[in-house]
């Protein structure tokens, strides 16, 4: 069996977490924060590695979910493109079926929709999803346009509304030690 050429994505150093998985090659990728260097750099890494499977991992805000919960994500909203969906521009892209025929993510627990966005969201709004972060949407985005199927793994960090930056912070030692748990409980 040959091995699956997997490139792991995340956004600053406190968030990178290794992978070890049989029959699996791991390539890291740090893309900074936000959507436009999560799109130029993993553009250039799927260009240059051709990887089969783009992992995201990272930390993320929540309104309704608890610190330390962790979500696999298969779908994905734009915040700021939202605002434009009148002018029929796309805000959603759904990875969960280039995942389904590939096999991959099928018995993860806790399936969310990850909601980006350019700002960190510091006050409670009308958001659509499970989490909310910087990147994620960016870079399914950029798998779906190249055909590679891409799943993000997020940890809650901090609840949006309640002093978001700092409890971020604070909280990413811990949510590093969530990812890397719930990374060793789950199988490609």
């Amino acid at each position: 069996m040959q091995e699956k050429k997997i490139l792991v994505t995340y956004a600053v150093a406190q968030e990178m977490v290794n992978f070890e998985w049989p029959d699996a090659e791991f390539y890291y990728l740090r893309t900074g924060i936000g959507k436009m260097k999560s799109t130029y750099y993993l553009t250039s890494a799927i260009l240059n590695f051709k990887p089969d499977l783009v992992i995201n991992i990272g930390t993320a805000g929540s309104v309704e979910h608890k610190v330390g919960d962790v979500f696999y994500c298969t779908q994905f909203v734009d915040r700021d493109l939202y605002k434009a969906r009148d002018l029929g521009l796309s805000y959603r892209v759904d990875m969960s079926l280039p995942l389904m025929e590939k096999g991959i993510a099928l018995n993860w627990p806790g399936e969310g929709l990850c909601n980006t966005g350019d700002s960190f969201v510091t006050d409670v709004e009308s958001l659509e999803g499970d989490v909310v972060d910087m990147e994620a949407f960016a870079q399914a985005w950029v798998c779906e346009k190249h055909s590679v199927p891409f799943v993000s793994i997020k940890c809650v960090t901090d609840i949006i509304g309640q002093n978001s930056v700092k409890h971020w912070e604070d909280k990413l030692t811990e949510a590093k030690e969530h990812l890397a748990n719930y990374i060793k409980s789950i199988k490609l």
